[in-house]
């Protein structure tokens, strides 16, 4: 049986990414919440509940990048010159937030307030930085050749400002329904008017990115049947479910916060980004570089793909079990006597 090498790759890597958005997206989003916090108190409990998993979602983001370096090397030509200045942008902001979050815990106490400054900046810059890489991305890429041939500067339109806005507050979203999981007294009634908050918040970004990405390339409009003959029934039917999984999405968080659910807001959330993303895919696959190229014209040698591929075969279930073992064992409320040190 000959695999399918070039799809199997296409589909780690599109894994991969999911579920950095997933997991790094609520440990960003609640930096991005943190000047809203009451105290000093309460942002050491909202560190200390992602204290045993940051770094660790961060693994994804390597594996999506790697991955993409090594099984699509054409892509990755054609993407990166194309999207450099988010790009560093983004690694810089992650950095800075890396650095933040020990000093912040470590360093003397006169400057914990500066650290705590930049741990929610660096959070909210890289989270920005990322909505400008994927705005950049769904609009497409100028190509000649395989080469890119656009300007420095073309992802930098208002497409995708709206959409850097909309990622800023869909992790801000995952980040409040995080800490409506894990915290308990003031703090968890916070996190709740911030989850009512960022979920208003989304719904209507939501709304505004869809309808602005079907007026970015007419072949996204054409792929969800409305091409400039007008609306396709046909077209669009096999793909209602993913929209009806965001507003399924979003029904679950504000059903679980009207009735003092501690987890199902953040199911829901988690299931409005998956519809997100699923729409997204739907409207460019199978093209890896949109418009000009699909993973197939980028993937690298089968006898390359299927090297990495007995690595990663190796190397993928140990990351998720190590993963799951992590959330496992800190799993529960986090309080105040729970420090990270």
């Amino acid at each position: 049986m000959n695999l399918d090498l070039p799809l199997i790759w296409a589909g780690i890597i599109a894994v991969a990414v999911l579920l950095y958005v997933l997991l790094d997206g609520f440990d960003l989003g609640v930096g991005i919440l943190f000047p809203f916090a009451r105290n000093r108190a309460d942002r050491d409990v909202m560190i200390d509940t992602i204290a045993p998993v940051w770094d660790g979602n961060e693994t994804w983001l390597v594996l999506g990048g790697g991955g993409l370096f090594a099984a699509f090397p054409r892509a990755y030509a054609a993407l990166l010159p194309a999207l450099y200045l988010p790009v560093i942008l983004m690694l810089l902001a992650l950095v800075l937030r890396g650095v933040a979050f020990e000093f912040r815990a470590r360093g003397r106490t006169r400057g914990r307030p500066f650290w705590t400054a930049m741990f929610a900046g660096g959070s909210l810059v890289a989270t920005f930085a990322q909505g400008l890489v994927l705005g950049g991305f769904i609009q497409g890429i100028a190509l000649k050749d395989g080469v890119f041939a656009g300007g420095p500067f073309d992802w930098l339109t208002p497409y995708s400002l709206l959409v850097a806005l909309g990622l800023v507050c869909g992790y801000a979203l995952l980040g409040a329904t995080w800490l409506v999981w894990r915290t308990e007294t003031e703090l968890h009634g916070d996190a709740r008017r911030w989850a009512w908050a960022t979920a208003t918040g989304v719904a209507a970004l939501l709304a505004a990115v869809s309808l602005a990405t079907l007026f970015v390339h007419g072949r996204i409009a054409e792929r969800w049947g409305f091409g400039a003959g007008g609306f396709d029934l046909a077209s669009f039917a096999p793909l209602a479910p993913i929209p009806l999984l965001g507003l399924a999405g979003l029904a679950g968080v504000g059903l679980g916060l009207r009735r003092g659910s501690h987890g199902w807001p953040f199911v829901g959330a988690l299931m409005v980004f998956v519809s997100g993303y699923a729409g997204l895919a739907a409207g460019f696959t199978p093209q890896i570089v949109p418009y000009a190229m699909d993973f197939r014209q980028a993937a690298n040698q089968d006898n390359a793909l299927g090297l990495m591929l007995a690595g990663v075969a190796v190397i993928l279930p140990m990351i998720l079990g190590y993963t799951a073992w992590v959330y496992w064992l800190f799993r529960g409320k986090v309080t105040p006597d729970a420090g990270y040190h």
